[in-house]
């Protein structure tokens, strides 16, 4: 066996893609699916942090999502830049809209989940992610959603409420340490969802940065989407799975 470690890649049918919007934009991204043809268990369709200080489709969490989970617990990771977004895998048309213009992201990036047949769709979204996926997740296609360090900075007590009245499962990962909402006053704010649960995160903060802390991130979002799949994700793996 061997370590899973911070850069490891496991095997998985990746391939790249491209999202239409409906004010005719491309936006480029990513489909990591489990390999050899299995069905995925869920899909995660990811929301990044903030563009103008540095958030991408390869912001760590995510392309560690990325690297392991379609061969840890048989997830598809759909991974894209949203409007004006650059990474290694491209840059999207168009340009930073404050969260305004990537509603039409958002809806493009389920719609295509939803025609590429991906099941079970979760909305994963990490900061700047965390508001677009309360101001514009609430779609039939969309089985629930993952809050990742929300900030609560764009989203409203409208937004809030909204969720409330949609009544799709919402967890909420927050750091003991966050920059901008904390434990507590996240369970305050959050409390006008009944179906919101919030979980405070000892030691950890707004970037989710070491080893430990991704693997709790992960390790949640499983038990979230796909519960019959173990946790904690093992930590050891067969080198024949390794393929970086």
């Amino acid at each position: 066996m061997t370590d899973i470690v911070s850069n490891t890649v496991l095997v998985a049918d990746r391939e790249d893609i491209e999202l239409h919007t409906s004010d005719d934009l491309v936006l480029v991204g990513e489909l990591a699916r489990p390999a050899g043809g299995r069905p995925p268990r869920a899909t995660l369709v990811t929301l990044h942090p903030l563009p103008t200080h540095g958030g991408y489709m390869d912001s760590h969490v995510y392309k560690k999502a990325a690297n392991r989970l379609p061969a840890l617990a048989d997830l598809a990771v759909l991974r894209f830049n949203t409007r004006g977004t650059s990474s290694p895998r491209g840059t999207s048309e168009g340009v930073f809209e404050e969260g305004i213009g990537e509603e039409r992201d958002v809806h493009a990036a389920i719609e295509y989940a939803e025609f590429a047949d991906l099941p079970n769709r979760w909305l994963v979204g990490w900061s700047f992610g965390t508001e677009l996926t309360l101001k514009y997740g609430t779609d039939p296609a969309v089985e629930g959603a993952v809050l990742l360090s929300p900030p609560l900075h764009r989203a409203t007590d409208a937004d809030l409420d909204a969720w409330a009245d949609f009544g799709k499962p919402l967890l909420i990962l927050v750091p003991e340490f966050d920059d901008f909402l904390q434990p507590a006053e996240a369970r305050e704010r959050f409390a006008r969802i009944p179906q919101a649960r919030v979980v405070g995160v000892p030691g950890a903060k707004h970037l989710w940065v070491g080893e430990k802390y991704v693997r709790t991130v992960l390790d949640a979002i499983v038990a979230e989407v796909a519960p019959e799949v173990p946790t904690p994700l093992p930590t050891q793996t067969d080198p024949a799975l390794v393929v970086e």
